[in-house]
C-alpha cells in the first residue's frame, strides 16, 4: 500500500469509528501507533484538558521509554506554558544534537474551544513539516469523534464531581480543625485576658499577653475562613509547594 493510500486509511478508521461511536480514546491510541509508523515518529500523544487546562486524559505511544520521557519533558516544560501564557495553538520545531529533534503539536478543537492536542517527536531527517495537511486533518477528525461522543462534556462533568468532591473534603477537614483547635485556644485566651487584665502586672507582661490573644483570635480567623472554601484552586506558596487560598474575613460589624 502506498504512502498516500496509507494516510487515507488512516483516516478512513477514525471516521467510521467516531460514527460507530468507538471509544474516542481507544481509536486515538490505534492512530497514534499507525500514524507513528507512517510518517517516523519516534513518540506521540494525545492530551486532553479541561476548561481550566488541567490535563484530564491522555494517550501515548513510544518507541522506548526514554522517548516517553523526552516527549512528556517537551510538554511539560515548553508546550504548555507556551499554550498557558502565549495561547500557543499548533507549532513545528526543530532542536539541534545528534541525531537533530524535531517535534510538533497541534490543536484539538470544538468550535473556538481547544481542549487538546497532539504532539510527536521525530529523530533524524526532519520529515514532518511535510505532513502538516495529513496530521491537521488527523487532528480535526480525533476532535470531531470526542466532540461527537460527548467526551469533552464529560471531562467537564467529571471535573466539577472532582472539584465538589475536593471541596467536601477541605470543609469536612476544616471542621474537624476548628473543633480540636478552639478547644486548646478557649483556655489559652481565658488566662491570657485574666492576667492581662490583672492589677499590678508591668507593662511589658501586658504586652506580651496581648500579643497572644492577638495570635490567638488570628488563629481562630483562619480556621473560620477555610471553613468557608468552596473552591479546590490552589496557589504556589515557595518552593513549588501548593496551598489552598483562604477567603477574606468576614466583617462582622453590625453596627
Amino acid at each position: 500500500m502506498s504512502k498516500d493510500s496509507s494516510k487515507y486509511e488512516i483516516l478512513r478508521q477514525l471516521a467510521v469509528a467516531g460514527s460507530a461511536g468507538v471509544d474516542g480514546m481507544a481509536s486515538a491510541q490505534t492512530a497514534l501507533e499507525q500514524v507513528a509508523a507512517l510518517v517516523g515518529l519516534s513518540a506521540a500523544a494525545l492530551h486532553l484538558w479541561d476548561e481550566k487546562g488541567k490535563p484530564t486524559l491522555a494517550a501515548v505511544y513510544e518507541v522506548s521509554e526514554v522517548d516517553r520521557q523526552r516527549l512528556q519533558t517537551l510538554e511539560e516544560e515548553l508546550y504548555a506554558g507556551l499554550r498557558r501564557e502565549k495561547q500557543l495553538e499548533s507549532a513545528y520545531l526543530s532542536f539541534a544534537g545528534n541525531p537533530p529533534t524535531h517535534s510538533f503539536t497541534l490543536p484539538l478543537r470544538r468550535g473556538a474551544q481547544v481542549f487538546g492536542a497532539v504532539i510527536g517527536l521525530q529523530e533524524g531527517v526532519r520529515t514532518i513539516i511535510s505532513e502538516d495537511l495529513f496530521l491537521e486533518a488527523l487532528c480535526a477528525l480525533l476532535a470531531l469523534n470526542f466532540a461527537a461522543a460527548g467526551l469533552t462534556k464529560e471531562v467537564s462533568a467529571d471535573r466539577k464531581s472532582l472539584d465538589a468532591a475536593k471541596v467536601e473534603g477541605i470543609q469536612e477537614t476544616a471542621v474537624t480543625a476548628n473543633h480540636e483547635i478552639n478547644n486548646a485556644l478557649t483556655p489559652i485566651l481565658g488566662i491570657a485576658n485574666l492576667l492581662r487584665t490583672k492589677a499590678g502586672i508591668d507593662d511589658e507582661l501586658k504586652e506580651k499577653l496581648q500579643r497572644i490573644e492577638t495570635s490567638a483570635e488570628h488563629i481562630r480567623s483562619v480556621l473560620r475562613r477555610l471553613m468557608r472554601v468552596d473552591k479546590p484552586d490552589s496557589v504556589v506558596y515557595y518552593d513549588n509547594i501548593k496551598m489552598i487560598p483562604l477567603p477574606p474575613e468576614e466583617d462582622t460589624d453590625t453596627t
